[in-house]
């Protein structure tokens, strides 16, 4: 069952049909009821056929998510369908119980004390309203938790500059657009985490994320599975400053913690792609400890041959 960390009306009486001070002074409250609207009963019935139905690990135990999808910064339509596929997601996979979440106070110790794992739904420009939830918030990955960040979850923490680093890199543009279909190359295709795309290189439609130089922490502490194929024109052109290297995908420890970030998810379709769930999906067990993974990072191993994308 979905628990929901707010509430916008009470049910008891006509007396009390009314939004509570707290919630009407927070801006968030119209933003999103501004820009969610109802997912229609044929894209619910495409995401639901597109999730994977088995695990690739069994759970070692049963498993819960704290999905935290509030953004002060730009909001991405695409939430409401990740957080509908997540559901779909735990419930058919039986990989995870997953709660949804949007204000901040769901980040204390006790709280958090609930969950193997916090999925970071394209949140944006994060902030925490007091000290002490971003302390929860980093002992819980450090100490053992999981992380797990979708498109803009590398939107996050401006002022918060202790967490900018458990995520990788934080956003510095989009020269690949969301009306773009652009080309992906698989670093590490025998990674256990890239078994959905079956060893080959990929073209997919989405927008993606170039890094902050300074804030990315590169292939030193990342264990890197999908890039943008630079060996393609069509990518290649459009690259502005930073690293020549565009990654995608990535795992790394955080302490005692496991984080799995993949920069797809900003289009709404994405969530209804079997390929790129199934993707999500062992990064999700491997945040959760269920799926071993090998997260060492890529500058200390032998380079393996990538695999590129087709042509186009």
């Amino acid at each position: 069952m979905v628990r929901c960390f707010y509430a916008l009306l009470f049910l008891c009486a006509p007396s009390c049909l009314m939004v509570s001070a707290q919630e009407s002074a927070d801006p968030w409250m119209a933003k999103k009821a501004e820009h969610f609207k109802p997912i229609a009963d044929s894209i619910r019935q495409q995401i639901a056929d597109a999730v994977p139905k088995e695990t690739a690990a069994k759970p070692k135990k049963e498993r819960r998510i704290l999905a935290f999808y509030r953004c002060e910064g730009f909001i991405h339509s695409s939430i409401p369908h990740g957080n509908l596929a997540m559901q779909e997601v735990g419930k058919q996979s039986g990989a995870f119980e997953i709660d949804l979440a949007d204000t901040y106070d769901v980040f204390t110790p006790e709280n958090l004390s609930k969950y193997d794992a916090i999925l970071l739904n394209n949140t944006t420009h994060m902030s925490f309203a007091k000290p002490s939830q971003m302390s929860a918030f980093m002992d819980f990955v450090t100490q053992g938790g999981g992380l797990i960040g979708f498109h803009a979850a590398s939107d996050n923490f401006g002022r918060h500059p202790e967490c900018l680093s458990l995520v990788g890199g934080i956003f510095n543009g989009h020269p690949w657009g969301a009306g773009g279909t652009w080309a992906f190359k698989l670093d590490d295709p025998d990674h256990i985490l890239n078994q959905a795309f079956k060893g080959n290189g990929f073209w997919h439609q989405d927008e993606i994320y170039q890094y902050k130089p300074e804030s990315y922490v590169g292939p030193e502490t990342l264990r890197i599975l999908v890039s943008l194929d630079m060996t393609k024109s069509e990518v290649s052109t459009r690259i502005n400053d930073g690293p020549r290297e565009v990654p995608v995908s990535w795992i790394r420890t955080a302490g005692d913690g496991r984080v799995f970030y993949t920069n797809l998810g900003h289009r709404e379709e994405t969530f209804r792609n079997p390929v790129v769930l199934k993707h999500m999906l062992d990064g999700i067990q491997y945040a959760l400890g269920d799926l071993d993974a090998d997260a060492t990072p890529t500058a200390k191993i032998a380079g393996g041959k990538a695999a590129l994308a087709p042509a186009k």
